[in-house]
């Protein structure tokens, strides 16, 4: 079943709700206080369009998600993570980030609310709460590639990435991992699988257990 949220009341259904997809509901506004309500049900919206008006809102019965200490790194991305071809710095430049994961693979041609004014607007104001952080990469003072996401509990909710060297976008992840290694049994949220991240060692983890680190 899917649900039709009023914008004006911030209230989800049961997340066990979802269908099999992971579709929970539809409505609703992108705010603070929306995806952070969302986030704390392990919840979060997905390609929100403007051609369909409303936010999407998604929640499958199974997370997709990295352990830091099991984050498979290659021998030949080892070499490169040693080699000092690029600069990793954390919070520096979260606008940049999320226009550069609006640009990859021309999705900053697309109308809608998928990395738009609105939704960057306001994930930089979560920024500047200290909710969202970013991961840069740079090869001398030129940005190649980052990631973004929100912390919440001990979850880091991953966004999105972007790459315009080869790997930027897997030393901007490896460099979350080795930050996240030294916490207390943190985890990376990928939302939903794909090849690429299984074999970076992405596992599925049922809901009720990936809640257990969102709530801390």
């Amino acid at each position: 079943m899917i649900y039709y949220l009023d914008k004006n009341h911030v209230e989800f259904p049961d997340p066990h709700d979802a269908d099999d997809d992971g579709l929970l509901a539809i409505g609703g506004d992108i705010t603070h206080d929306w995806l952070m309500t969302g986030y704390g049900l392990g919840i979060f919206q997905w390609y929100a369009y403007e051609d369909k008006e409303e936010p999407y809102w998604w929640c499958p019965p199974e997370r997709f998600v990295i352990f830091p200490d099991e984050l498979h790194i290659s021998h030949s991305m080892r070499q490169l993570l040693r080699s000092g071809k690029y600069r990793v710095t954390f919070d520096q430049d979260f606008e940049r980030v999320m226009r550069g994961c609006g640009e990859v693979n021309g999705r900053s041609r697309e109308q809608g609310r998928w990395l738009g004014e609105h939704l960057i607007g306001v994930y930089v104001d979560l920024h500047r709460r200290g909710i969202a952080h970013s991961v840069e990469v740079w090869q001398g003072d030129d940005f190649v590639g980052g990631l973004y996401g929100v912390e919440i509990g001990r979850t880091f909710c991953g966004e999105s990435m972007c790459s315009f060297a080869p790997n930027a976008s897997k030393v901007a992840l490896s460099a979350l991992a080795d930050r996240l290694k030294e916490r207390d049994n943190w985890l990376i949220d990928c939302q939903l699988h794909t090849n690429h991240l299984q074999s970076l060692g992405g596992k599925f983890l049922p809901y009720d257990e990936f809640m257990t680190y969102v709530r801390g």
